[in-house]
């Protein structure tokens, strides 16, 4: 084989089948496992509240198994990689294919045209699978495994609806859809132009909008002159709408990735301090994938020499390393919630830094 050959040979092939289809059945066996876990979890709630079959089959699980293959594609390219890698080095086979004339940097192209396969996979889940199937596994959740009633326990919420339009509520009722202290702000060239005060609002499903109680309006032309109005009851229709308090953290899960940028949009402009899961959301589903690459790359470059213990020890380190990647994404994102780090620096904190450590056993492994 040619050292700069990038035409697919028989080896390639060879390695391309074993990595996918040892990815793809670890896969498949850790989904059952988690499914039986789940189950014996979850049994007595489905019980007590006498879910359908029918519902738990096709509602929740057929839902939950998209949401788990991606949560552990990365901990199984690292494993499945250093799994058939380690016995080709024990078999001699590594060191039979650098002998021939192979670089090592030509062998790890099957590994990473495999990665890619895992890679797309992962993205095409994460931007379009995962999403809707997330929306009925939640919904399910909801209803026959929390059963609890949503409270927004939000204080203060401060919004820019449109630019110069802000509204503020001290607090919002789930009983009887009504905000506490409501004030709508209309500024222009850094001028108050309008504002309307309310004891309470109540929201109005006639007309989509919200019903001022006690409500009091000073308003100021251009010279500065004050008008006021008061009244018992008003009505008003603005960009804020029930949706906007019952939203959850985890609604971002449920999103499309176009529906997830007009997201982050809005809150953006609104200033909404939950923005932060929803760039969370965003970039888990694009670092998640690229991990595939990194991990291929420790994997091959850890197990491709022949050591004492074998497949246990390099087993050992593969689930310890892939155990470690998982924890640190998970652990990393507790910075944005303290304003320690941005979203996206939190996200793709773990992918740089093995990535540091993949160049580092890239450059030990045997050439």
């Amino acid at each position: 084989m040619s050292r700069l050959s990038l035409k697919p040979k028989i080896l390639d092939w060879y390695i391309i089948k074993k990595f996918i289809s040892t990815y793809l059945v670890s896969l498949l066996i850790v989904v059952a496992i988690v499914i039986i876990f789940d189950i014996s979890e979850k049994i007595d709630s489905f019980v007590e509240r006498e879910a359908p079959l029918k519902e738990i089959v096709f509602e929740y699980y057929l839902n939950f198994i998209p949401y788990i293959l991606n949560m552990f594609s990365p901990l199984f390219v690292f494993i499945t990689v250093i799994f058939f890698t380690t016995k080709l080095a024990a078999n001699s086979e590594i060191i039979a294919m650098l002998s021939s004339g192979i670089s090592f940097r030509r062998l790890l192209m099957p590994y990473m045209v495999s990665a890619a396969f895992a890679a797309i996979l992962s993205l095409t889940l994460g931007m379009y699978v995962i999403p809707p199937a997330n929306y009925h596994r939640l919904e399910f959740e909801q209803k026959y495994i929390k059963g609890a009633r949503f409270f927004n326990t939000n204080h203060n919420i401060h919004y820019q609806l449109e630019p110069g339009l802000f509204v503020y509520v001290e607090s919002f009722s789930s009983w009887n859809n009504s905000v506490n202290r409501f004030t709508l702000e209309s500024i222009e060239d850094n001028k108050l132009v309008s504002k309307l005060t309310a004891s309470s609002a109540s929201w109005n499903e006639d007309i989509g909008g919200w019903t001022c109680k006690n409500y009091f309006i000073r308003s100021y032309d251009e010279h500065g002159n004050e008008t006021i109005e008061t009244g018992a009851q008003k009505d008003t229709v603005i960009a804020l709408t029930l949706d906007d308090f019952y939203r959850r953290k985890n609604v971002v899960e449920t999103l499309p990735i176009k529906d997830l940028n007009r997201l982050i949009e809005l809150q953006n402009m609104r200033g909404d301090h939950m923005v932060d899961y929803a760039l969370i959301e965003k970039h888990t589903r694009i670092a998640t994938p690229f991990s595939a690459f990194i991990l291929t790359l420790i994997g091959v470059s850890l197990s491709s020499r022949k050591r004492r213990g074998g497949l246990g020890l390099n087993i050992g380190i593969g689930v310890g390393l892939s155990f470690s990647y998982i924890l640190f994404m998970r652990f990393s994102q507790m910075f944005v919630q303290t304003g320690t780090l941005p979203p996206w620096l939190a996200v793709w904190l773990p992918n740089i830094i093995y990535a540091i450590i993949a160049l580092f056993v890239y450059r030990m492994a045997p050439k």
